[in-house]
């Protein structure tokens, strides 16, 4: 286990639109976020920073590597609760402060079969993961429009177009009570996590996107390449991508870059064998 590493890249562009990137991310092995704010200059932007310090803490502070479920919902609760107390110390009656954000998360986990991937998601921002040259989505959209896709009322390419495509159904800073989709994915089922926001995953198809990461061995260069389209398909929204690979899993020979200074698993979370 210990010559097991995480190997990452990340890239954010505030696109050719907005004059504020309300996204945020978080690259901390063995802790990995993206949040994708909503609400506005001062808004949306706040909200998204403050997912990503309170996961921060977590990647900095450790955490019990066989509750990581748990772990993940305290963080949550905690950049809940301070989402709300910043809206309430600059808001006010006559101008209330609203924000949101969404949220995916992925981390390092253990159980008696060894390490594997914990997943979280809120919201519309997304989880991939690239195996055997193939690019399936993990997590499932918390949208008005996936509920109708859901429902058969719509179909997924009618969803793309659809007016009411960027409304979310969960999110980080409204009334409603947290509930995160969870996922848990061995190491051998995901050699390539992605973890992207919608201005990503809304801009270029997943016909384009497994072209990119399957291509780009290097995550640095994938999540770039993966952003950059994103704004080169029209720039509407910011663009926000992690990509994570899982090197020296099972002994395989890894040949890009396999000796740059790592992090392994074992050193951060310091609960492995």
């Amino acid at each position: 286990m210990s010559g097991v590493q995480l190997h990452f890249g990340a890239a954010t562009d505030v696109g050719r639109v907005r004059e504020v990137n309300e996204d945020s991310y978080l690259a901390a092995a063995p802790v990995f976020v993206v949040a994708d704010g909503m609400g506005g200059h001062a808004g949306g932007d706040v909200a998204s920073r403050i997912v990503v310090e309170e996961f921060a803490r977590l990647a900095d502070d450790g955490y019990d590597a066989r509750r990581g479920a748990a772990a993940v919902t305290d963080t949550l609760d905690a950049a809940q609760q301070r989402i709300r107390a910043y809206g309430e110390e600059n808001g006010s009656d006559s101008r209330p402060w609203y924000a949101g954000t969404t949220a995916v998360v992925a981390l390092v986990v253990e159980d008696d079969e060894g390490p594997k991937w914990l997943l979280a998601n809120l919201g519309d921002s997304r989880i991939y993961k690239v195996l055997d040259g193939r690019l399936d989505q993990v997590s499932v959209d918390h949208s008005v429009v996936q509920e109708l896709i859901d429902a058969g009322q719509i179909s997924v390419d009618q969803a793309s177009r659809h007016p009411e495509r960027h409304v979310v159904t969960r999110a980080l800073g409204g009334p409603d009570p947290i509930r995160p989709d969870f996922f848990i994915l061995p190491f051998g089922a995901a050699r390539r996590l992605v973890l992207c926001t919608d201005g990503v995953s809304g801009l270029i198809d997943d016909d384009a996107m497994a072209e990119i990461l399957v291509g780009t061995p290097d995550p640095r260069d994938a999540a770039d390449r993966v952003v950059a389209a994103a704004v080169e398909a029209g720039g509407t929204d910011n663009a926000t991508a992690v990509v994570v690979d899982v090197v020296g899993w099972d002994d395989e020979e890894e040949s890009y870059d396999a000796t740059r200074q790592q992090t392994t698993l074992h050193e951060k979370l310091g609960a492995l064998p």
